[in-house]
């Protein structure tokens, strides 16, 4: 099917850098886009000419009413939308409206980002697991400052297993802050990223936001608070338990974690593993899990997480193998052991039988 549809002056912006934008339509919904001197060719399934011609639609109204596509929102906003024939453009824009997350504009950059925000609004603890550069603890950070600059909590806290990343650091000096700040310091990254430096130093100042290690929640009960745990995959089985029954009255949790870098000495002994496991079933608890699609990083981190999977499935084939061969061979010996033993038999019967002949 072939459509001509008619657009604003102003819609080579819609383009992006390269055409990136209309190539990820083009790619994403399976059709062809053409800009002609009087308008844009689309051609391609009747669905898929229906569902772009509404995206430029809702690309112009958003334009007229003054809306403003900043550091690659569109982009991303088109990358959700290939994604999931559910969305809208607009959809998207006024979901975004409706959050304020300080000095920035946080858009979801894909399917599983975009649940990651619905999961966090309409639960009240959310567990995001997934590898590196997904966005699990900066969307979370995200949305805790929301939340408390719409007055819906009244502090934040967040925390972090102090576990060493394979490093022995030895004794930090400074007070006991400045020795677990290192531990803390992608958490410290996120708030400066979305408030005042200022406005930071005064929430920290004045608790209303918090940052400390997981072993100072034991004992604690936290009400009216948006908690985060961040790098969840290095808590102990008892660590997680603990820190899952701090909940307390008008609260969120979000926990996340890449349970592929675990730190522990026994990774089979990670408390998100366990979590996953036996709180799977739980009601009012949400699970969201990212993949290498997710990740907002370097295009290269893409492909390292991805290589990294490819070579974990490749060892554990070969370990299969590996734990196969021996079977083989035991079944074999086994084999022989038996045939010889039936040849002993078959012998001794023999001889038997030629003794009684003979006597």
């Amino acid at each position: 099917m072939k459509k001509s549809i008619g657009v604003s002056p102003n819609i080579e912006t819609f383009f992006g850098t390269r055409d990136e934008n209309v190539r990820l339509l083009e790619d994403g919904l399976n059709i062809t886009i053409n800009l002609r001197s009087n308008g844009i060719e689309l051609e391609g399934a009747a669905k898929d000419v229906a569902r772009v011609e509404q995206v430029f639609a809702d690309y112009e109204t958003l334009q007229r009413s003054g809306y403003t596509f900043n550091n690659g929102d569109l982009n991303s906003m088109l990358r959700v939308l290939t994604s999931d024939p559910n969305t809208t453009l607009r959809g998207l824009a006024d979901a975004g409206r409706q959050r304020s997350f300080g000095r920035r504009t946080v858009q979801p950059k894909s399917g599983n980002q975009r649940r990651y925000l619905e999961a966090i609004e309409g639960h009240d603890m959310v567990f995001g697991i997934g590898p590196a550069g997904t966005g699990k603890t900066y969307l979370a950070v995200a949305m805790a400052i929301s939340a408390l600059l719409a007055k819906r909590v009244n502090r934040i806290i967040l925390a972090r297993p102090a576990v060493e990343a394979g490093e022995r650091l030895g004794f930090l000096p400074g007070t006991l802050q400045d020795k677990i700040d290192p531990y803390l310091r992608p958490l410290y990254d996120a708030l400066y990223d979305m408030l005042d430096p200022e406005k930071v130093d005064r929430y920290l100042e004045k608790n209303v936001i918090e940052i400390a290690p997981i072993a100072f929640m034991r004992g604690r009960t936290l009400n009216d608070s948006f908690v985060i745990l961040d790098e969840a995959q290095n808590t102990t089985s008892e660590q997680m338990k603990m820190f899952v029954t701090r909940l307390g009255f008008n609260s969120k949790a979000v926990i996340t974690g890449d349970v592929t870098q675990i730190d522990l000495p026994n990774a089979r002994r990670s408390g998100l593993l366990e979590a996953m496991d036996i709180l799977k079933n739980v009601n009012g608890l949400a699970f969201v899990h990212f993949d290498e699609t997710d990740v907002v990083r370097h295009h290269l981190v893409q492909r390292i997480v991805r290589a990294y999977d490819e070579h974990k499935t490749r060892v554990a084939e070969q370990q299969m193998l590996l734990l196969a061969e021996p079977r083989h061979a035991d079944a074999a010996s086994a084999e022989k052991q038996a045939a010889a033993a039936l040849n002993e038999a078959a012998a001794n019967r023999h001889e038997s039988t030629s003794a009684e002949a003979k006597g």
